[in-house]
């Protein structure tokens, strides 16, 4: 080709097409480093899009009806509806223990009296299916919850004891669409016909009783909107203390709930794509170190730089788009996987289908990285001296080339705006680049520092092999800071998703050692506490706290009420504190889980001194309630005027009895209360005979059973830790794979050195030795330093994001740390295997393009 001659785009393809076709094994693991990124990306953007739309088309069964109704006052109204044409069912719920005569056991369990139709869309799902519909006729039958009849051996036909009534079981309930999946962990549900309620005796005065109703329209104009006027009446609705719920608002809370499941899965796949573009990136960095000569030759054959550089960058685009294909490929069958492993956790049954939007905007995504991550290392083609074919040496650095500046500012912008898309939130994303920046500068610093001291301290007495292996660590065609940049970040993310696992974990579990409390007395009548009390010293239980609990509602903070708050917006103060049901306690000293924060706890000791109460500190201050503000309680219609005295500290982890307000003594007793008993039992088995004996003598009141619950807990929290790790795979993979694919292409920048250390008598062992020491110091480095950027990065996300405190276990350090150096030298090995087995000139011959 002439000086003159301007090359074709058919030129460039086939130059492309004819140096790929040497370069198999490298383009590969560019390719490699693509795939897993871009299945991460399309199996989870799949997996979300039909998720949502299933619970868009699915959001009547979640209800079960058109509307439902909620209030703990059973005579509550809700008057537009009176004028509409509608089907209703009603539910009556609430906390009890129920007994099963086969076992002689019992369980606290949440009662739901049930009567109508409900749900008139979608159905109560039950084992065997007819148990939905044959509970309801007209006999003492019962729905029982799944997990309950698994535990206590209940099978289909047994009975259980509901207070002073016994049920036949019917079938066992799988699931329902009123039914939370939080609730389940304390109170699994049992469902009895609303005929048999009255004679349960369960149901008294005072007693806390849930009562919903489900409506079913018919005949609505169709351009009626209903979500309006229920929006319109929603002051009205809280003042009455309604609690309303339409389809399109379970739509928006199921939404909701499961966003927060997005934005985990939305950033394994971001830390996954990642991880592949710094795969892209080290890989064209080393593949175009050993293309430098390539294109030399083409500028002494009359080719510009320019012309290099495309045909370089056609290849990478379409190597980047068969990765892409093959990852778009990959996510959509992984996809299929992935219902599989949230089943536990998802309201919906999701279908599995294509979700092409997913599918071609990975495809794109991928196409787009590929060119825009490679881009960095091939404009230094543009500059590539005619001289290096004839000396071998390559041209000064050109950092400073502008062209190289505008492509990282377009990866800046790039992570920001992908970030954004994953996110939804713009300080986020800013704040997640920078930390990405901060992680390269620091190993980027890292790896220079290390060449800088290694080249400084250079120990010239130490052992030839010694310090051949050393200098190969800043001598030209280092490979330094690639592998430290690359193996670190990928170290970094697989110690914080270790680190970041545990600390989830860990602020969810509650820990029971022998002093603990393990069992939970409540719903106790004051004419009732005695007895209870009596028969647990009969079992020579500990009474570890017996605290009384009364119900009252704040009526204005300062003089301010909740209907000025709803009249008047400018009011700077939260309506929650009104709507909801204050429990609380009254005592003049504090326990083991409680620490005073401002002020001071004050005693009552006259009938004439004022009240001052205590609230929890984080409490009192979201809701901007300051020490000496005037409080007035409504105790069951009886107005209590208050003062704030002081706030406290509370460990909610603590198996005890907190309370958000407490009172002094000496000022609630005569109000109508219930009472909590705390004690610890020994074993499982006197735990279930004192839970049979209060049932069987107090019908009425409930047993917690707090080690049953720990061990439910404990099995949520198994199947969350595998939902984590599962996901962290695609991450972990793509480190691993950042790490072996730029191990591996590094060899070929170490193939001369070794074939002329074996040409001039150098033994095997020796260029093993050489080899092993380098990946060894270069491993062992970046694996500290990314376990380094996995304490920073795990201290911020527990002070920022999860409020706790981040105590590292050293044991995963040591793990990641052996495995990865081990790996990084392993890998290191092998790639000398082939070059020390056969001649060097074969070698070279092979090797050397």
């Amino acid at each position: 080709m002439s000086k003159a001659a301007k090359p074709s785009w058919k030129w460039y393809w086939l130059m492309a097409w004819r140096d790929a076709r040497k370069s198999k094994a490298r383009l590969f693991l560019f390719i490699s480093s693509i795939v897993i990124g871009i299945a991460a990306l399309v199996a989870i953007n799949s997996f979300s899009d039909n998720l949502k739309n299933d619970i868009n088309n699915q959001a009547k069964e979640l209800l079960g009806a058109d509307l439902e109704l909620g209030s703990n006052d059973s005579t509550f109204n809700y008057a537009f509806v009176d004028t509409l044409d509608y089907e209703i069912s009603y539910e009556n719920s609430f906390a009890s223990m129920v007994y099963f005569p086969k076992t002689q056991e019992s369980r606290l369990v949440d009662v739901r009296a049930l009567a109508g139709e409900f749900p008139y869309y979608g159905t109560i799902e039950t084992e065997p299916i007819e148990a939905e519909s044959t509970f309801r006729d007209g006999q003492a039958k019962a729905l029982v919850d799944q997990s309950v009849m698994i535990q206590y051996g209940i099978e289909i036909g047994d009975s259980i004891k509901v207070g002073q009534v016994t049920f036949k079981v019917e079938g066992s309930l799988i699931s329902s669409p009123s039914q939370s999946f939080a609730a389940t962990l304390v109170a699994p549900a049992v469902y009895i016909p609303m005929k048999y309620l009255n004679e349960t005796g369960l149901v008294q005065r005072g007693s806390r009783v849930y009562y919903r109703r489900f409506y079913k329209f018919n005949d609505l104009p169709e351009d009626f909107d209903f979500e309006a006027q229920v929006e319109a009446d929603e002051d009205t609705l809280r003042l009455s203390e309604v609690r309303v719920e339409t389809i399109e608002e379970r739509k928006e809370e199921t939404g909701e709930t499961f966003q927060n499941l997005a934005n985990f899965l939305n950033l394994v796949a971001f830390v996954a794509l990642l991880l592949g573009c710094v795969g892209v990136a080290s890989a064209v960095h080393i593949y175009m170190k050993e293309k430098v000569k390539t294109v030399a030759i083409l500028r002494c054959m009359g080719a510009k730089g320019r012309d290099a550089f495309q045909v370089f960058l056609i290849q990478m685009a379409v190597v980047g788009l068969i990765g892409s294909i093959l990852g778009a490929f990959a996510g959509t069958l992984i996809q299929t996987v992935l219902p599989k492993v949230f089943a536990d956790f998802l309201p919906v049954e999701v279908t599995l289908s294509l979700s092409w939007p997913s599918i071609i905007g990975g495809i794109i995504t991928g196409l787009f990285i590929s060119v825009l991550f490679a881009l960095s290392p091939l404009i230094a083609v543009r500059k590539a001296s005619p001289l290096i074919s004839i000396r071998g040496v390559e041209s000064a650095s050109n950092t400073r080339d502008p062209l190289r500046w505008l492509v990282y500012a377009g990866i800046a912008v790039f992570i920001i705006g992908f970030a954004f898309v994953q996110m939804k939130d713009l300080q986020d994303s800013i704040v997640f680049t920078f930390a990405i920046l901060v992680a390269f500068g620091f190993l980027g610093l890292v790896a220079k520092f290390f060449m800088w001291l290694v080249k400084k301290l250079f120990p010239s007495s130490w052992s030839y092999v010694w310090r051949q292996s050393l200098a190969n660590l800043y001598r030209p065609n280092n490979q330094t800071l690639v592998l430290i940049a690359s193996i670190g970040l990928g170290t970094a993310l697989i110690t914080t998703l270790y680190f970041i696992q545990g600390m989830l974990i860990s602020q969810v579990e509650i820990t029971t050692d022998e002093n603990r409390p393990n069992m939970m007395v409540f719903d106790m009548q004051t004419y009732q506490k005695d007895g209870i009390a009596e028969l647990a010293k009969s079992y020579d239980l500990p009474i570890l706290q017996e605290v009384p609990i009364v119900t009252m509602r704040l009526k204005s903070v300062n003089d301010t009420t909740y209907e000025q708050i709803l009249a008047d917006t400018t009011i700077e103060r939260r309506g929650g504190i009104f709507r909801r049901e204050w429990r609380v306690t009254y005592r003049d000293t504090l326990i083991e889980s409680e620490k005073v924060v401002q002020g001071e706890l004050r005693k009552v000791n006259t009938p004439n001194d004022s009240i001052f109460v205590s609230l929890e500190e984080d409490y009192a201050t979201r809701n901007n309630i300051a020490l000496g503000d005037k409080l007035v309680w409504d105790v069951q219609g009886v107005p209590i005027t208050t003062y704030l005295g002081s706030t406290r500290e509370i460990d909610w982890e603590r198996v005890q009895t907190n309370f958000l307000a407490l009172f002094p003594a000496n000022t609630l007793e005569p109000a109508p209360q219930f009472h909590v008993l705390i004690t610890r039992v020994p074993s499982t088995e006197v735990g279930a005979l004192f839970q049979r004996d209060v049932v069987k003598q107090y019908p009425s009141v409930s047993v917690i059973d707090i080690g049953l619950i720990l061990n439910t807990v404990d099995d949520i929290l198994d199947k969350i830790a595998f939902v984590i790790r599962f996901m962290a795979l695609f991450s972990i993979l793509t480190g691993l794979l950042v790490l072996v694919s730029s191990v591996i292409l590094s060899k070929f920048q170490r193939i001369k050195e070794s074939v002329l250390l074996r040409t001039i008598g150098g033994s095997k062992k020796q260029i093993l030795t050489i080899n092993s020491l380098e990946y060894f110091f270069l491993g062992s480095l970046a694996s500290l330093s990314g376990i380094l950027l996995a304490l920073a990065g795990s201290w911020g996300l527990a002070f920022y994001s999860f409020d706790s405190t981040f105590i590292p276990n050293p044991l995963p350090m040591v793990v990641v740390f052996v495995s990865i150096t081990s790996l990084t030298v392993v890998i290191g090995l092998l790639n000398s295997r082939g070059i020390l087995s056969k001649p060097p000139l074969e070698v070279l011959r092979n090797e050397i393009q």
